[in-house]
């Protein structure tokens, strides 16, 4: 068994020793910005399962957000309360991706790569982001990144994977004719 079969194994089913550790993790994540650059992946294996390397021009983000049902913003005039619909509100957008467009707003000149999730516990998810700077030549003259560079606002365009399922497009075949090339393109007949 390689090392990253032994890291999965021991994200998924931690023994007493790595609980204590994410214990003290989380109490000390709590307190951190919502939005934190860290200097490693705390999944390494799946971090390079989505694309990350360890040069210049790569760095992987932390980021938090809210569990829980959604809210809207109050509308302050011009509805009666009945039509508000503030509560029981769901955006079209999981929270990695919302998640993502956050990252991407905080480091406009870096791309986002992809995305997976770190922690949870009762209030907050935690999630970490694979970023390229497309501009640093260590990035420009690796092959494997050379279709993202030219992607500027991968996140906010739904091209990320986390993107990419909010916009259903990972199911193929029957059921699926209405996704492709996008739901809008279809008159919005996808759902």
């Amino acid at each position: 068994m390689s090392f990253y079969k032994y890291a999965r194994n021991e994200f998924r089913k931690p023994g007493n020793k790595m609980k204590k550790v994410w214990r003290q993790r989380l109490k000390k994540w709590r307190k951190e910005d919502r939005i934190k650059r860290v200097e490693n992946p705390t999944r390494i294996s799946k971090a390079r399962a989505l694309g990350y390397k360890a040069k210049s021009g790569v760095i992987v983000v932390r980021g938090r957000i809210r569990r829980g049902g959604r809210k809207r913003r109050k509308i302050s005039k011009g509805r009666r309360p009945k039509r508000n619909a503030q509560r029981k509100y769901t955006p079209k957008k999981n929270r990695m991706q919302i998640m993502e467009e956050r990252v991407s707003r905080k480091y406009p000149n870096m791309v986002v790569l992809n995305s997976y999730p770190v922690a949870k516990d009762g209030n907050y998810k935690w999630f970490e982001h694979i970023l390229v700077d497309p501009e640093n030549p260590a990035v420009k003259n690796d092959k494997e990144y050379a279709k993202i560079i030219d992607e500027r606002g991968r996140a906010h365009r739904g091209k990320t994977s986390a993107g990419r399922k909010a916009r259903g497009l990972r199911n193929k075949g029957k059921g699926a004719e209405k996704v492709r090339p996008s739901v809008r393109s279809n008159k919005r007949q996808a759902n």
